[in-house]
């Protein structure tokens, strides 16, 4: 006799399977900061602010107290601060981020 699988049994297992793939997962960790320094990388904002100097490092240092997340983009001679501001999608979709760079290196 063959086993007979229920069609809701199937459906939930599916179901469960495709709930558990990547695709289907918010998203990691690793690409929200892929996606918040690169929004840092491509101001001309951040450019302009550290003088076009050579980046040496770019580090996530906390939170604000609006809670913008606080990064710092260290040059040689300078140590800026700048605030990553989340905005998120209207429906499904990667949150996106606002930049404020209320500073710049003298």
């Amino acid at each position: 006799m063959k086993p007979v699988i229920s069609a809701g049994l199937l459906t939930t297992a599916l179901l469960s399977a495709t709930l558990a793939s990547p695709a289907a997962a918010a998203l990691s960790g690793y690409y929200d900061s892929v996606e918040k320094i690169g929004t840092i990388l491509s101001s001309s904002i951040v450019a302009d602010a550290v003088r076009q100097a050579p980046i040496g490092a770019i580090t996530n240092t906390g939170t604000r107290k609006d809670g913008a997340s606080e990064w710092q983009v260290r040059t040689q001679d300078c140590d800026l601060l700048v605030y990553l501001i989340p905005v998120l999608p209207d429906g499904p979709g990667k949150t996106t981020y606002k930049l404020d760079v209320p500073g710049t290196c003298e």
